[in-house]
């Protein structure tokens, strides 16, 4: 399997519901660094993954979506935890809906799975990943 890995970054803030959460549950901020992983069995004919250059712009434009966004004033998120493991898949959803769209180009016929994973610091980290 061969993949191409690109990687940005968002700052969020945003409260969690619930005990297990504990002081958590006061709104604070993230900052995420953020790794989007495009596979494919085999190599194109132009003999690469992806256009990266078309990835990279794909994950900045979902990731300006949630930038400096106060994550519990999104209606999208209305009554959800914004977890870093349910944002991991957000952004999934989100990259595979322009892939979808043929917003990676031709390039992007091949593949046929992604991992998005989100650190939260250099000790903690969640992903999610799924086939296209």
């Amino acid at each position: 399997m061969y993949s191409v890995n690109v990687r940005d970054h968002f700052m969020i803030a945003h409260s969690f519901r619930g005990e297990v959460f504990g002081p958590a549950q006061r709104l604070h901020g993230a900052t995420y660094v953020v790794d989007l992983e495009l596979r494919r069995p085999e190599l194109d004919a132009d003999g690469v993954v992806v256009d990266i250059g078309l990835a990279t712009e794909a994950l900045r434009n979902v990731l300006g979506e949630l930038n400096f966004r106060n994550l519990d004033d999104e209606s999208a998120f209305t009554g959800r935890n914004t977890t870093t493991e349910f944002m991991a898949r957000v952004i999934f959803d989100r990259v595979a809906a322009r892939i979808a769209a043929g917003g990676l180009g031709a390039h992007a016929s091949g593949l046929t799975s992604m991992r998005v994973c989100l650190h939260e610091s250099h000790v903690a980290w969640a992903a999610y990943e799924h086939s296209l």
